[in-house]
């Protein structure tokens, strides 16, 4: 099975009047030849579900014929001038899209079935723009297209588009330095991401305009929407396997399933209650993967410090080895999970809060009137977690300061979701919560590395191993929480001085 391979594009395209040449570059960007121009043909079919999915979220997946990289392609956005390219071989079925690049993309299309949206030639003159050392600095294309969309009406277009591509480990900054140079040469920037949105754009629906005085739902949708992107953008990195995806995916399930919470006196928590619940099952899912790269990451970082004489054996080895398996079986329940319909269910029904939210009557006030009291409530949750720590010690105490951590978190993320309207007044506040929320996550890994420490303890003890340093360590996370506790204290005095005279 041919595996995936990923390249980061970074261009720009622009318009260019029929009958005019192609700009000159030279002595642009540190360019001192540009060669003639070589043609391609290229040929490429696009798929996207009848509601166009991929292309509402700027994604296009294709298969093309031609050029140097021909085979099936989903572009994803990165930024403005950047996009990640997932490529695959082009295989022997023309018409069926690969299951690979099919689940890649499920958290878009919702498992709706991809059908060809449209057909592209393009004959391409590419010209290779290189510095003094001969190395390539960037591709400048002549492209000229012939475009037809399917549909109930089908559509025929002819254009011509200019585009620079910066060679792979180029500066970002050029594309600017190159932007001046063509607008001086008398080309402007195309208004299209792409070729696909200039074929088929107005069978896209638009995005919603915010309003000059946004309501009360309109701010907390704001923010749920990019909260789902980010989810969506994280699930395709999972997938991939690229580093930190498990983590950004389990924050913005996490960002989600606060805001429904917080807010639901704007978004109706009965409507999202079983929402929030799924959400929450997708954080145990996601959990272990995270979880076991966090506590061997800081593991390892906490070995290095202890003297050499006081490491007995092949630690190092040892703790690699355990995690290894802990994060592939990790990792294998996140992508089990991500692959199920209980999570293709999960993501419909977010998507339908977001489509047609369930909106109570004080959504629709002006932001600055409704949103105050959901931030003051969770302020208030927050307060109360942190008085029921008092006179616990051991177990208890450790298990209330993690409550009190995770009030932190969505008192923070509130003042995220309404920083558009009260941003200022929150700003000191919010940057205090944070400190507290940073420190009991300290506290937290102390608490789950004494609780792996032991484990490994005892594991290597069965297998004859020295374990004198894993009580080490053990010792030191004891004496580390204990410390972190004190600092807690004094951060949440500062927090509590704070929000007494002001905005809360």
């Amino acid at each position: 099975m041919a595996v995936p391979s990923s390249v980061t594009e970074r261009e720009r395209k622009y318009e260019i009047v029929p009958g005019t040449g192609v700009p000159r570059l030279l002595g642009v960007a540190g360019v001192t030849s540009q060669d003639e121009p070589v043609e391609q043909m290229l040929d490429a079919s696009y798929y996207d579900t009848r509601t166009f999915r991929l292309a509402r979220a700027g994604i296009t997946l294709r298969r093309r014929v031609g050029g140097h990289d021909a085979g099936w392609h989903v572009k994803l956005p990165v930024s403005a001038d950047e996009r990640q390219e997932i490529q695959l071989p082009l295989g022997d079925d023309a018409r069926k899209v690969p299951g690979r690049l099919k689940r890649l993309v499920r958290a878009y299309t919702l498992g709706e079935k991809l059908v060809p949206i449209a057909h592209l030639r393009t004959d391409r003159f590419a010209h290779r723009l290189a510095d003094g050392q001969g190395r390539t600095v960037a591709t400048l294309t002549d492209d000229h297209v012939t475009g037809e969309a399917g549909g109930e009406s089908a559509r025929l277009d002819e254009w011509r588009e200019v585009e620079l591509e910066l060679d792979p480990g180029v500066e970002p900054s050029l594309l600017d330095e190159f932007d001046r140079a063509l607008a001086k040469a008398g080309l402007s920037a195309s208004p299209w991401p792409s070729k696909l949105r200039r074929l088929i754009g107005d069978r896209v629906p638009a995005p919603r305009r915010a309003r000059k005085k946004p309501t009360a739902a309109d701010v907390v949708l704001v923010s749920l929407r990019e909260h789902y992107d980010q989810l969506r953008h994280a699930d395709v990195g999972v997938r991939l396997d690229v580093a930190d995806s498990v983590h950004q995916m389990r924050v913005a399930s996490r960002k989600l399933r606060s805001a429904l919470r917080t807010f639901g006196s704007i978004v109706d928590a009965s409507a999202t209650a079983p929402v929030a619940a799924e959400l929450k099952w997708l954080g145990r899912e996601l959990a272990p993967a995270r979880d076991a790269e966090v506590t061997e990451e800081r593991l390892l970082a906490q070995l290095d410090e202890v003297p050499t004489e006081l490491v007995f054996g092949p630690l190092r080895q040892y703790l690699t080895r355990y995690f290894a398996r802990e994060e592939q079986q990790g990792r294998a329940r996140a992508v089990e999970a991500l692959d199920g319909k209980r999570y293709r269910n999960l993501l419909r029904a977010l998507d339908a809060v977001l489509e047609d939210p369930a909106l109570i009557a004080q959504g629709r006030k002006p932001a600055k009137a409704a949103l105050r009291k959901p931030v003051r409530k969770a302020a208030k949750k927050l307060r109360r977690a942190e008085a029921a720590t008092r006179g616990l010690k051991g177990v208890e105490l450790e298990t209330a300061l993690h409550d009190v951590r995770k009030k932190a978190k969505r008192a923070r993320y509130a003042a995220d979701t309404v920083k558009p309207v009260y941003g200022k007044k929150l700003r000191a506040w919010r940057k205090n919560v944070k400190a507290v929320q940073q420190t009991l996550g300290a506290h937290q890994d102390t608490v789950v590395g004494r609780d792996v420490l032991h484990h490994l303890a005892v594991d290597g003890h069965g297998e004859g191993q020295n374990t004198f340093t894993f009580g080490l360590l053990h010792g030191q996370d004891a004496a580390k929480a204990a410390q972190l506790r004190e600092k807690f204290a004094g951060e949440w005095r500062r927090l509590r001085k704070g929000d007494r005279p002001g905005w809360l």
